[in-house]
């Protein structure tokens, strides 16, 4: 059964940065035809994809957030994280980590994957002066 732990600052400043981290256990984010992405939930609002990284470490971005996104990974602590830059109270959300399809790519704009499989517990990020 594979588990995914997110982890990371729960109050941020306007115009700052934040990262968080996503730990993963019961399977390898290197094996498997899978994609590692960050969802979010904005107060009374639908998830929104951000991104992913792939089992072979090939990321995709959401367009509407890619010029302030970054994921990486660390396959030695089998962990994925994402760096949100210049957040403003519009970015006030619950943070997901998820496993699920890999993205497709149309031109120049990736699309969300179609089916997540499993979803951690989620953590909450603030972001108010």
């Amino acid at each position: 059964q594979v588990q995914l732990q997110e982890s990371g600052p729960g109050l941020v400043k306007p115009s700052q940065m934040f990262s968080l981290t996503c730990t993963v256990s019961g399977g390898s984010i290197t094996t498997g035809y899978y994609a590692w992405s960050w969802v979010r939930q904005p107060p009374g609002e639908a998830l929104e994809w951000m991104g992913s990284i792939s089992y072979d470490g090939t990321t995709y971005y959401s367009p509407r957030l890619k010029s302030r996104t970054s994921i990486s990974r660390d396959t030695s602590k089998n962990q994925f994280s994402l760096q949100l830059n210049s957040v403003t109270p519009e970015d006030t959300a619950t943070y997901y980590c998820a496993r699920g399809s890999i993205p497709t790519t149309w031109g120049d704009y990736d699309v969300a994957p179609e089916e997540y499989h499993y979803y951690g517990p989620g953590t909450r990020v603030t972001v108010s002066s």
